[in-house]
């Protein structure tokens, strides 16, 4: 029988290389969205659209909070983003993706949970680190006991070396949206080029 896992699954470029590692590795894969009413809502339309390709079972869990407003930062170059805690830092966010991904692999009977954080390359938020991840493990083992295993393959991968291993997947820039500050153009919806996210997701792909 296959391994159950749950996969974070956003439709950016770490999350999706994260469910195709999963699915490669022989899991019976559920990809997991999390609709928080972020700005950037087209990703969970990737998401989608990146499931059907692949095959993946797609379920998507809307939660609402008071989200504090974020300042998006732009044109800032790779070697800035890691200095300080990025304005955009959402406190708290991963853990509770987190934890809702447990509470739906306990339903599931799912015994991992993957999710496609990585701290090299840093882009300034405490929650995609090593340390985060050590704790939060530290966490699940007294609050829930024979609980899933928490994997993160990319976590010491730079951005480059995750682009290369999207394109032996098969994934193309485009094939996945990272950008924070979508723009209408004249052809839909675009990436605005300009935000961190867009800064490391060029710089990933051009150094790939």
């Amino acid at each position: 029988m296959k391994t159950r896992a749950v996969v974070l699954h956003s439709g950016g470029l770490d999350s999706t290389v994260c469910l195709l590692m999963a699915q490669q590795r022989g899991r019976q894969v559920l990809s997991l969205g999390i609709d928080y009413g972020q700005r950037h809502h087209i990703e969970l339309d990737y998401a989608i659209a990146q499931c059907k390709q692949f095959e993946v079972e797609r379920k998507v869990l809307r939660v609402g909070w008071d989200k504090p407003d974020r300042i998006l930062p732009s044109d800032r170059s790779v070697q800035e983003l890691g200095k300080t805690i990025s304005p955009a830092f959402l406190p708290a966010r991963n853990g509770v993706f987190l934890m809702l991904a447990c509470a739906e692999a306990a339903g599931l009977g799912a015994t991992e949970i993957w999710i496609g954080i990585n701290s090299i390359n840093f882009s300034g938020y405490p929650d995609c680190t090593p340390d985060f991840i050590a704790a939060f493990k530290s966490m699940l083992r007294i609050g829930v006991p024979r609980g899933p295993r928490i994997v993160a393959p990319l976590l010491k991968k730079s951005k480059p070396q995750i682009a290369r291993i999207a394109g032996r997947f098969g994934l193309k820039p485009t094939d996945t949206w990272s950008c924070y500050r979508p723009q209408i153009t004249e052809s839909g919806l675009s990436p605005c080029g300009r935000c961190d996210a867009c800064v490391l997701h060029q710089y990933a792909w051009a150094r790939s």
